[in-house]
């Protein structure tokens, strides 16, 4: 009987350490998978940010589940979402590439009819300034205020170009539309007729 009992202990030791081990393999396979999400996310978080937030978040969260499942011992739940997380992550450059790419057409796009309304005002203001007589309704005052309106514009226009050429195409573009507005406005002040 006690031969019994002591091979009966010994099988229970067998068996819980091949389980111990194969649950420490198991825990160090789903800590290496989320050291991978998280490397991936650290490798694009900065641009991600900046460009697609909503979808950084979403990759941040399916790490933090991983995290989360992996402190509960849960490794299969753990690893499927290191998984999740490490396809969301290589999904974020492709993504930072296309929203680039998208605003960097937008910007060029803005970058053409600013700039030529620009030109279009100062010609006109050039012409005003030349000529011994105003068009009905200018008079020196609204000339002048027209010029400082078109100093101010222009300032704000190199800034949103300066912002531009350092890659915060967002800032320019939003600057840039706004500036349109402006413009848009001054032009009919003086009336410029838009062409597009």
């Amino acid at each position: 009987m006690r031969r019994k009992m002591s091979w009966t202990v010994c099988v229970a030791l067998v068996t819980a350490l091949v389980l111990a081990g194969c649950t420490n393999a198991q825990k160090e396979a789903t800590q290496a998978a989320v050291n991978a999400a998280q490397s991936a996310l650290d490798a694009t978080a900065s641009e991600a940010e900046k460009y697609v937030p909503e979808q950084l978040q979403a990759a941040q969260s399916a790490l933090r589940n991983a995290e989360d499942a992996l402190a509960k011992g849960d490794y299969q739940a753990a690893l499927k979402a290191a998984q999740d997380a490490l396809g969301k992550a290589k999904d974020l450059p492709p993504a930072v590439a296309a929203k680039k790419e998208e605003l960097k057409k937008s910007w060029d796009a803005l970058n053409e009819t600013v700039t030529k309304y620009l030109d279009s005002v100062k010609g006109k203001l050039d012409a005003y300034s030349r000529s011994a007589h105003l068009p009905e309704g200018m008079d020196k005052t609204k000339l002048a205020e027209a010029k400082e309106e078109y100093a101010r514009l222009k300032k704000q226009w190199g800034e949103a170009s300066a912002d531009a050429a350092r890659g915060a195409l967002e800032d320019a573009r939003k600057k840039a539309s706004i500036l349109k507005d402006q413009l848009l406005q001054l032009m009919d002040k003086l009336g410029i007729k838009i062409n597009q």
